[in-house]
């Protein structure tokens, strides 16, 4: 039986993952499309073969003929939505950030608790790209030795004039910040922050983390980085090193020079990866289980308090604690199984 899917949001992640669930997902349906620009909802839903379209989140959320719902829409309408689809029953997959303040991932992770059922699956999608996957089990089955660092690079082709470094952290890198904790199956104990200087919109930053069993993560965020969207990784263990691979489809050879092409943005990069996570979320669905390696509410929450601590020691030029409340039961059984 298909999971019949609404997608809130049609802004660019909302029409991509329109076009997953409706042209390569066939154990889905993509019923309904929402968003506050009807235009916007009727071209995404016409584009993909939307059952319907609206424009009145809470309307759908009350819908029968809707089993499971992904939220793309603006980053402060997350906590909300996703509170409002697992009152509803519905199991719900929340592009990242789970909510922009951990306070407000906090109430999001209460209502969860209170259902005593994990309906929330939240969309940090590098867990299933197929370079990170290698990575993390070359280290899980003891090839590297015990993790002593990890090194993260991530670059933007241009930033808009407004962006800051406060925005590098609290944006960009959380899917560093989880990524890293993913690989490395530990949480982190505090983080310092720094930024450069440049003649342009927003300098680099760079941030150390240290993890709870003695690891260092060093994470640069560069979002001006002019040459195209780049995604590095090494890991480095006690008995050698692994380096994040990204998929090459074609290598020029001109002129006496050699070369490869850089995507413009993070999609093309890890199109499989989104293809992998949605699947992952539907099979979840239809299991009544939580994927193993999907990120959780709880998941959601740790990325956002270290991004709050990584703009707290950027502004205060001091390392910055990581402090997370006591975790909720229902999370740490999860993690046992």
């Amino acid at each position: 039986m298909s999971v019949r899917v609404g997608v809130i949001g049609a802004g660019i992640m909302g029409a991509d993952h329109a076009r997953i669930i409706a042209q390569d997902l066939p154990a889905a349906e993509l019923r309904v499309v929402c968003d506050a620009t009807e235009e916007r909802a009727r071209a995404v839903g016409e584009a993909n073969g939307a059952y319907d379209i609206m424009i009145d989140p809470m309307a759908m959320l009350a819908r029968g003929d809707v089993d499971a719902v992904l939220i793309a829409s603006p980053d402060e309408t997350h906590a909300d939505l996703t509170i409002a689809a697992i009152k509803a029953g519905k199991s719900v997959l929340c592009e990242k950030p789970l909510a922009p303040s951990s306070e407000e991932c906090l109430r999001v992770i209460e209502a969860e608790v209170g259902l005593g059922a994990q309906l929330i699956q939240t969309g940090f999608m590098r867990r299933f790209d197929a370079a990170y996957i290698e990575m993390k089990a070359a280290l899980d089955v003891g090839k590297l030795g015990r993790a002593v660092m990890m090194h993260n690079f991530h670059r933007n082709v241009e930033a808009p004039e407004w962006f800051t470094g406060q925005m590098a952290i609290s944006n960009s890198a959380p899917h560093e910040f989880d990524i890293a904790r993913y690989v490395l199956g530990s949480d982190f104990r505090s983080i310092s922050a720094f930024q450069g200087e440049t003649d342009g919109p927003v300098a680099p930053v760079v941030m150390v983390i240290e993890g709870a069993q003695g690891q260092l993560v060093t994470i640069e965020v560069n979002n001006n980085a002019a040459y195209g969207y780049d995604v590095r990784g090494e890991l480095v263990g006690e008995k050698g090193s692994i380096d994040l691979g990204s998929p090459v489809y074609a290598k020029y050879n001109l002129g006496l020079q050699s070369w490869e092409r850089f995507e413009e943005d993070w999609r093309p990069r890890f199109a499989g990866a989104y293809r992998a996570q949605n699947k992952a979320w539907l099979e979840s669905i239809q299991k009544e289980t939580p994927d193993p390696n999907a990120a959780d509410a709880w998941d959601g929450y740790y990325a956002t308090l270290t991004a709050e601590a990584g703009v707290e020691s950027l502004t205060s030029g001091v390392r910055a604690k990581i402090d997370p409340i006591e975790m909720p039961q229902v999370y740490a059984d999860r993690r046992r199984r």
